[in-house]
């Protein structure tokens, strides 16, 4: 949905009328602080407020009581790049070429998101917050690309799509992965943290460490006039599946490996989470600091995750492969103990932010997303009617989705169309396709026409994928859309 500075306007006045302070001009900056943390691969199920009963995340948990938890949060893709490509542009990465991750190849340097599609961190920055990233970035490694280009005043963190967590293990692995030239996916994960573009020698696991960074980042901006904002991108619980053993050590009950190691990690999330919390509320900054959490996918189920009770997980177009974990604290304006179940979407980010931030957004910015704060404050839907896609491309085919209100209407490898009622049967078991066909043909339309505004991906994860495209003349969506009868 196009941007205009009337709708800035409208939504700061429906703000103010759900009892949402914004600062006045002449006055003491009173806007929220905002600390975005986005976990990776993080389960649906593995959080303690979504039902997880074997790993522990009591930090995380009270946070989430004491705020609002949404239960049909939505991501834009269901794996990493696109994901955050959406998230950090508040428009469907499909539409401007980003809907594969980066390639992890030594001729990766130069590509990344188009330099004008504009980041909710550069339009924060404009209004004077002081911004600081911390953790994964993976949405490009050159200069021009660099998060300290794209408006972040601080980076900590490395620009690839995943690291390994222990620096006495990793440095030596890199040092010889490139005196041998192996490829760079291969050391990737292995390569220094950066501090502002410049290599650092960490020593602390990597999860500690990014937490570290975040209470260091939040100290800083304590010292400062204005408002900050925190992007702070963990990498677990990514693989690889790498736990401290004391961490590990506290979950004897779990005997499945993978999930011992995970519940591990999660873990690490959590105590790193209580002290950035706690750094919060030394610096005096708790009350007025917009907390937002979820995860960028879904989990991993083949590495110790859950999505119970969704289907699948990362990389599906089912509900466990982009339906997340999600909670919104903000003492000063939030009540507690509140469920929100209406759907909103990471594409919903930048408009609420920008909209908190008395941001401006450039008129001619195409969003996606919508502000939702006014809607959470009542209870009401933040999008009535309107429709949330999602939309992965294999070799030879295309899984696509879309969820409008409760109904959701999904196809996978080139079978027939399905249609769930996704709050009533989150477990997608109870397939109504037969019941109401006429739904199904105006839902496939609506994809069809959404599918106009893409353009041919800027890039692939690798040479395979990108000769795989050509050579199957895809996206194919004559095929994708066909109206298939069971």
């Amino acid at each position: 949905m196009k941007n205009h500075l009337s709708l800035g306007l409208l939504a700061m006045f429906s703000l103010l009328s759900c009892g949402i302070n914004l600062a006045v001009a002449g006055q003491a900056d009173s806007r929220p602080n905002i600390l975005f943390i986005l976990t990776d691969d993080q389960g649906y199920a593995d959080v303690g407020f979504n039902g997880a009963t074997d790993l522990k995340t009591p930090s995380i948990d009270e946070l989430a009581e004491n705020g609002t938890v949404f239960t049909s949060a939505y991501v834009v893709h269901p794996y990493c790049g696109p994901s955050r490509a959406g998230l950090m542009t508040g428009r469907y990465p499909h539409k401007f070429g980003s809907q594969f991750n980066l390639p992890a190849t030594k001729d990766s340097g130069g590509l990344g998101l188009p330099t004008d599609e504009s980041y909710i961190s550069e339009v924060l920055q404009d209004a004077g917050y002081y911004t600081g990233i911390v953790g994964k970035w993976h949405l490009g490694e050159m200069h021009e690309h660099h998060p300290n280009q794209r408006g972040f005043d601080e980076f900590f963190g490395f620009l690839f799509g995943g690291h390994s967590y222990f620096p006495e293990q990793y440095r030596k692995k890199y040092q010889a992965a490139r005196d041998r030239g192996l490829d760079s996916a291969i050391w990737q994960y292995l390569a220094p943290m950066q501090y502002n573009g410049k290599e650092i020698r960490e020593t602390e696991y990597l999860t500690d460490a990014l937490s570290r960074e975040a209470s260091s980042f939040i100290e800083k901006a304590s010292k400062k006039d204005e408002p900050f904002f925190l992007y702070l991108a963990y990498n677990a619980p990514h693989t690889p599946l790498e736990a401290k053993e004391e961490d590990m050590a506290l979950f004897p009950e779990i005997k499945d490996k993978k999930r011992k190691t995970y519940a591990g990690m999660v873990w690490a999330l959590d105590r790193g989470i209580s002290n950035v919390v706690k750094t919060l509320k030394e610096t005096g900054q708790y009350d007025n600091t917009l907390i937002v959490f979820m995860s960028d996918n879904g989990g991993r189920t083949d590495q110790g995750a859950s999505n119970y009770p969704l289907k699948e997980g990362k990389n599906s177009v089912q509900e466990g492969g982009y339906r997340t974990p999600m909670f919104m604290h903000w003492p000063a304006q939030l009540k507690a103990g509140k469920t929100y179940k209406h759907p909103v979407s990471s594409l919903d980010m930048f408009p609420t932010l920008a909209t908190l931030a008395g941001a401006k957004i450039a008129e001619d910015k195409d969003l996606d997303g919508v502000d939702i704060l006014p809607a959470v404050q009542q209870d009401v839907s933040a999008r009535p009617g309107d429709v949330l896609y999602v939309m992965v491309h294999w070799d030879a085919h295309t899984n696509v989705a879309a969820r409008r209100d409760n109904l959701k209407v999904i196809r996978t490898d080139n079978g027939p169309w399905r249609l769930y009622d996704v709050d009533a049967d989150p477990a997608e078991d109870h397939d109504l396709s037969k019941q109401y066909p006429d739904t199904i043909r105006e839902m496939v339309s609506k994809m069809s026409v959404w599918s106009w505004s893409h353009q041919q991906p800027a890039f692939f994860y690798n040479h395979k994928s990108a000769a795989q495209w050509r050579l199957n003349g895809m996206p194919r969506f004559d095929q994708t859309f066909e109206l298939k009868e069971k």
